[in-house]
């Protein structure tokens, strides 16, 4: 189904632990790793491009696509919809690119019931305090809105068990050094070498 020298990660956190920033830093940081674009019924925000942040579509759109098996992964959070067009994620592994799904884990079991070596990391803020700071401070969402987040937050990283690799997102840097550490030593497998430097392994046993 993919070139066997690539890897899907997934990429979970509860809302404002800082999962787009950490990913977008990893992706400027690291070449052959790249996110999908999900679809969503959501409004776009401020500054967002469609087919850049995600698929803006309508809910008919949306659920058009979900009757005809389009999605790898769906799921409803809050108000909206959100999910992973299947044929751009296997497009990408079969030409051999690294890929990052940004999704929660119930959309986490969807997809390692499709590819179980999908690779889970997830993404804790060091404390609730620090983590209801980083939601205010976005300066986006009403008190209810934010109160309502808090709970879901609870609940969504009471799932970190089911996750392969554990990362704090107390100091950005070093949460960054520990995904890029992530990713290094997945492309470091010897199978994956093996396959990369097929050539130059020959040469040096001849």
């Amino acid at each position: 189904m993919s070139d066997t020298t690539a890897t899907l990660y997934i990429f979970s956190a509860p809302s404002g632990a800082g999962k787009t920033s950490l990913v977008k830093a990893l992706l400027a940081d690291m070449d052959g790793i790249e996110v999908s674009v999900s679809h969503t019924t959501r409004a776009m925000r401020p500054g967002e491009q469609d087919g850049v942040d995600y698929h803006f579509i309508s809910r008919d759109e949306f659920e058009c696509m979900v009757e005809a098996g389009a999605f790898l992964e769906h799921a409803r959070v809050f108000d909206n919809f959100y999910g992973t067009a299947r044929s751009s994620i296997e497009t990408r592994l079969a030409a051999g690119a690294d890929v990052i799904l940004e999704i929660d884990w119930q959309g986490a079991r969807q997809v390692r019931a499709w590819k179980a070596d999908a690779l889970g990391v997830f993404i804790l803020p060091p404390s609730r305090q620090e983590l209801e700071e980083r939601l205010r401070g976005r300066g986006q969402d009403n008190e209810e809105t934010i109160a309502r987040r808090m709970r879901d937050a609870v609940s969504e990283m009471s799932h970190y068990t089911e996750f392969d690799y554990l990362v704090i997102n107390d100091q950005f840097d070093l949460a960054l050094q520990d995904l890029r550490a992530i990713v290094s030593a997945r492309r470091l497998r010897q199978a994956v070498q093996a396959r990369r430097h097929a050539a130059m392994l020959s040469a040096l046993l001849v």
